[in-house]
């Protein structure tokens, strides 16, 4: 019996590695199917997820470098094309897929990304529609965000000068493509609402492929546009190209051309109005003024206003009948108030103490208070007598209390 040769594990698993590893048609090839157990490590960055079908499942990992190279992001359910190697993991003796690139399988990567960056905004409710801010009808100043040397800037120009030769532009040279394109613009938008001397922002760029006008699907820049306190039109390419700053910004205008058109009014129309108005108003003064002068011709007509003295004589007429009315309503008025004062003057005087005290009476007063009874003084008392002409001082010499008979 020959001598059997004896491995370790560890010894085992690196030789198979290095068979998987060395075979060509491992190293690079294609494998689609469905993700499952998705995992993203945000501290190391690398994507961690299964592949299968309905006969199998492969464990797979995509390592940071190549992540950060997704323009969407990969998501469970979701069916990709992956381009990568088959290796073997030593540690736990399981081989797996090293993705290198992956695509959706059916739409384009950059489709998939610009929707999930729609929906993920709009749940947030970025694009509402109560959001969005009106864009001033007279501005005395437009900030065109855009390339200095791209077609658009020279068209938004010439339009804005044509339409509107007062209007100020503030212009903010930005990248519109590329990786650095979307910080560019973020910071002209910060800068812009900054100043606070722009009543109007057009940020745009001119047509391209869906690759050259991504840097306007950032959803930072998005967030800038949401966020700006000034107005933003988002002017992107051609009608049929939409991009994610078209959704967040207060108007989508179809072309840079377009939004110029859209930020101020047309001088030559303003002028049309303008003399439409006063044609109007000079129609309306004309038949005002004609009606009035209708009017007075026919107050002329009357009777009053052709013999003065005949109104005057009426009025005068029924200016006497007046007076005559207040003279006789005064008169009568006066009689009775003097006939009521007479009644009360003689009913007060009936009643007074002195018209009694002039029939011989007498008020009999103790200290002041008067005395009602004979019993209210006692003999020796001091009692002070009012008669009708003057007083008697007298002491009290003697009390008799039967009742008093008539004379």
């Amino acid at each position: 019996m020959s001598e059997q040769l004896v491995v370790t594990v560890s010894q085992l698993n690196r030789y198979v590695r290095s068979m998987l590893e060395n075979d060509p048609r491992l190293s690079c090839l294609y494998v689609t199917g469905e993700i499952s157990n998705f995992k993203d490590h945000y501290q190391s960055g690398h994507f961690y997820f299964s592949l299968k079908d309905e006969g199998g499942l492969i464990r797979s990992v995509m390592f940071r470098s190549a992540a950060a190279r997704l323009r969407f992001r990969p998501e469970n359910g979701m069916k990709v094309v992956c381009r990568g190697r088959i290796s073997l993991y030593e540690k736990d003796g399981q081989y797996q897929f090293y993705a290198e690139d992956m695509q959706p399988d059916g739409a384009g990567s950059l489709a998939v990304a610009f929707e999930q960056i729609k929906a993920r905004l709009a749940a947030e409710g970025l694009f509402a529609a109560e959001r969005k801010r009106p864009l001033p009808k007279y501005p005395k100043r437009i900030a065109v965000v855009t390339s200095e040397t791209g077609a658009a800037v020279r068209d938004v120009f010439s339009i804005l000068g044509r339409r509107c030769p007062s209007v100020e532009i503030l212009f903010c040279p930005v990248l519109v493509q590329g990786e650095s394109a979307a910080p560019s613009m973020i910071d002209a938008l910060t800068r812009v609402n900054r100043l606070g001397t722009a009543d109007c922002i057009i940020l745009g760029r001119g047509g391209g492929s869906a690759e050259d006008l991504w840097a306007f699907n950032d959803e930072d820049l998005a967030r800038a546009v949401a966020a700006s306190a000034i107005p933003v039109i988002s002017a992107v390419g051609h009608e049929t190209d939409f991009t994610i700053c078209d959704f967040a910004a207060d108007l989508r205008a179809p072309t840079p051309s377009a939004a110029a058109e859209l930020a101020v009014p047309d001088r030559e129309e303003l002028r049309q109005r303008i003399r439409q108005a006063r044609g109007k108003l000079h129609r309306d003064m004309t038949r005002r003024l004609q009606t009035a002068e209708n009017r007075l011709r026919t107050a002329a007509d009357r009777p009053a206003l052709r013999a003065p003295s005949f109104l005057l004589d009426q009025l005068e007429q029924r200016l006497d009948g007046t007076r005559r009315q207040l003279e006789a309503g005064y008169r009568q008025r006066l009689t009775g108030l003097h006939n009521r004062f007479a009644a009360k003057a003689a009913a007060l005087e009936a009643m007074s103490p002195l018209k009694v005290l002039a029939r011989g009476y007498a008020v009999a007063r103790k200290e002041g208070r008067p005395l009602r009874s004979a019993t209210e003084a006692d003999v020796g008392d001091p009692v002070e007598v009012q008669l009708a002409a003057g007083r008697l001082r007298c002491r009290v010499e003697g009390i008799d209390c039967s009742p008093v008979k008539n004379q």
